[in-house]
């Protein structure tokens, strides 16, 4: 019955639509029916009828298999990048040595003043001046020249060495201006070892002190300041207990610091006891002197009281022999 009426208001709507609405709701011609045989092939379809079979027809036409070497195709990528980065560092090595063996500190013409009274200056700002260098430096002591390296173009190398008046005045600079900011970047300083110390090694020639440079970025250092990598070993091998030495003298001194913690828990419990042995002793005198306070003032009240009740016995005997005379 839905269904009937559903098809009457169609029926009717389609009866009120204009001609050209009514005619696409025409029937089309009838498809024409096409067989199989005149139909063009598709193009996944086969286009011979031989019948399908599997590969074991096959096996004979495969190669047995023989121990026969893989054929030699070459390093990989990974070999071949292996061997130039041993190529470099052999090269570099090589650099290393011929530089090292034309480096003699103590025969530069261009060093110049008292070597133990200059100090070496490093992680400057490439735009930093002579000037800015001696104002933020003079504080420490007077000094004689400041001498700022430049590269082989003009560019500024980013180091310097100052030299002071009095090695007092270097040694002062030395311990108080590590890690001083100027111009933004926090320095570095150190005596100047080229000349104070034997075989010394600077940083281009594999030797030096710091650790930004030691490894990877987990490895490197990025604290300001002097580093010296040899110590930080040291302490890194005794800390894993390497020296049993260490180890014992760690140990002593834990027991050492146990016992002076015990002590001074004694200590602090028998202060604690103290103060509150003082504290009740105090509390009592306090409670006595009140009690005592009170007791003095009910005395007085009584006191007042008997010779306010004496005198107004006194009154009443006077008033009563008046009245009898």
């Amino acid at each position: 019955l839905l269904l009937l009426l559903l098809v009457v208001v169609v029926a009717a709507m389609t009866s009120s639509l204009p001609h050209f609405l009514l005619r696409l709701f025409q029937p089309g011609p009838p498809i024409d029916h096409v067989p199989r045989t005149h139909l063009p092939p598709q193009k996944d379809e086969r286009k011979y009828a031989a019948p399908l079979s599997g590969v074991s027809s096959y096996l004979d036409k495969f190669e047995e298999h023989s121990n026969t070497a893989v054929e030699d195709k070459g390093p990989s990528k990974e070999e071949l990048r292996k061997a130039k980065k041993a190529a470099k560092e052999a090269q570099a090595k090589k650099l290393v040595e011929e530089n090292l063996a034309a480096y003699k500190p103590k025969e530069n013409a261009n060093a110049v003043g008292d070597a133990y009274k200059t100090l070496f200056v490093g992680r400057l700002h490439y735009e930093t001046t002579e000037e800015t260098l001696r104002k933020a430096l003079e504080e420490y002591g007077q000094i004689n020249n400041i001498t700022m390296i430049s590269g082989k173009d003009g560019k500024p190398r980013g180091y310097a060495f100052v030299e002071f008046e009095h090695e007092r005045d270097m040694r002062a600079a030395y311990q108080y201006a590590d890690a001083m900011k100027i111009d933004g970047k926090r320095i570095v300083v150190d005596f100047e070892r080229g000349r104070t110390v034997d075989q010394w090694r600077p940083r281009r020639l594999g030797g030096g002190l710091g650790g930004t440079r030691i490894g990877g970025p987990d490895e490197n250092i990025k604290a300001s300041g002097r580093y010296d990598p040899e110590r930080a070993r040291r302490r890194e091998r005794e800390r894993e207990g390497g020296d049993s030495r260490r180890g014992d003298r760690d140990r002593d001194d834990r027991r050492d610091s146990s016992r002076r913690g015990r002590s001074d828990r004694g200590r602090d419990r028998d202060r604690d006891r103290d103060r509150d042995r003082d504290r009740r002793s105090s509390r009592r005198s306090h409670r006595s002197r009140s009690r005592d306070r009170r007791d003095h003032r009910d005395r007085d009240r009584d006191r007042d009281d008997g010779h306010r009740r004496e005198r107004r016995e006194s009154r009443r005997d006077r008033d009563r022999y008046e009245s009898r005379r």
